[in-house]
């Protein structure tokens, strides 16, 4: 059933609730105005953002698009709105998510309230654990946020919602283009990565066209058991049988490109994951006998007890770009005081293991640990030209500011 009427529920005290909700220390937009400076005439800023909004007078403006670096020297765009516009765009998915949560189903863990990356890891190795999975199909689509048709977008909303003032606003945020090095930029595809409504956008475009799609016209036709396991773009298909997998791989590149979408030529992978293969060598239809899935290699290990286990250990790419973070970092702040660099180099550390530090994957929790020991003393080094500092006085700094060690937050399940 689709909603026709939703923005009697606009009104100042949900812009309020909007802005609390709104991230006060992001970059800001190419008006270039703060959240402290927005927060200065709070009530009139937010009256007359809700008349605009009501009125259909509201302009999105522009976002302002920035690269920021990636794997193997690449970059990713980011759109960054206008603080403003950020307000506007919370309360509209404040709106919608009650809606579509109710929709989505359970392969789908971006972005979602109540969900998170070590959910979609502890589902996927239970699916592998649990059955007799040994095929993988390792998915990524291609520039996913740069090609989402807005044609078909707008046909996936008006399923559920054809409130006026909510589609008229989405439509302005569709339409209001990418300013990068001065010139603006319009397109009839693409939602800027960043925005605040962009992955709310991107789930409901891939419920339909995958998520749907799978669980309707895919697993009724399957041979043996399958599952899907999605985080915003990046997804992971397991299959029983080997058939299957062919089969859903043939058809898998149609079905996107139908919506204007493209696999990733690169990243998107056949991968033969059974522990035991005939003299060690990986069918010869697949490409890999490993895969990564959200910055975790997924490789077939021993426990102390000499049993089969799935092993989830920091993806290579990912251990390198977090050390290359932690040097750049030591470098440019080598001569802050001690004190000072070592209060946010442990906070960079916790976080690291805060999202890293799952069961199995303490070796290389301890390498990183090590690697930033080793890159912080170097660039300490730095500060001066006394020769007499060696191992001996960072030993003794080391006692006196002491690094987090590395720790396992997450177990397997």
């Amino acid at each position: 059933m689709a909603f026709t009427s939703l923005n009697h529920h606009l009104d100042l005290e949900w812009l309020r609730a909007a802005y609390d909700q709104t991230r006060k220390d992001g970059a800001v937009g190419i008006d270039g105005q703060t959240a402290a400076q927005y927060e200065s005439n709070l009530e009139a800023n937010l009256s007359s953002l809700l008349e605009r909004m009501k009125s259909g007078r509201y302009r999105a403006p522009a976002v302002r698009r920035v690269h920021i670096p990636k794997a193997r020297g690449k970059t990713r765009p980011i759109g960054i709105p206008t603080f403003e516009d950020k307000v506007a765009q919370r309360a509209i998915v404040m709106l919608l998510e009650p809606i579509y949560e109710e929709d989505f189903l359970d392969c789908s863990y971006g972005f979602r309230r109540g969900r998170s990356a070590h959910q979609a890891l502890t589902t996927l190795r239970s699916h592998i654990m649990g059955r007799s999975v040994r095929w993988i199909l390792d998915v990524d689509v291609q520039a996913f946020f740069d090609t989402i048709e807005h044609g078909h977008l707008r046909e996936f909303l008006a399923k559920r919602v054809v409130d006026g003032v909510v589609r008229r606003m989405v439509d302005k945020w569709l339409k209001a283009g990418v300013l990068e090095r001065g010139q603006l930029r319009r397109s009839e595809s693409g939602t800027p990565q960043g925005g605040v409504i962009s992955p709310l956008l991107a789930n409901i475009y891939l419920h339909y066209v995958l998520d749907e799609w799978w669980v309707r016209d895919v697993v009724p036709r399957m041979k043996r058991a399958c599952s899907l396991v999605r985080y915003a773009d990046d997804f992971v298909m397991t299959f029983d049988d080997f058939l299957d997998c062919i089969r859903v791989r043939r058809v898998l590149g149609k079905r996107l490109k139908r919506f204007g979408l493209r696999l990733h030529p690169d990243k998107t992978q056949m991968v033969d994951f059974r522990f035991k293969r005939p003299n060690g060598e990986r069918h010869p239809k697949t490409d890999a006998t490993t895969f990564d899935f959200l910055g975790f290699t997924h490789v077939w290990g021993k426990t102390r007890k000499r049993k089969n286990i799935v092993l989830q250990v920091t993806a290579k790419d990912r251990f390198a770009r977090s050390l290359r973070a932690i040097h750049a970092w030591c470098r440019a702040v080598r001569t802050v005081p001690i004190d000072v660099q070592h209060v946010v180099l442990s906070r960079k550390m916790r976080g690291h293991y805060a999202y890293y530090g799952i069961a199995g994957n303490s070796r290389r929790l301890r390498w990183y640990a090590r690697k930033v020991q080793e890159i912080w003393r170097f660039w300490l080094m730095r500060r001066s030209h006394d020769g007499h500092r060696g191992w001996k006085w960072f030993a003794r700094l080391r006692t006196r500011y002491p690094l987090p060690p590395a720790r396992i937050v997450h177990g397997y399940a």
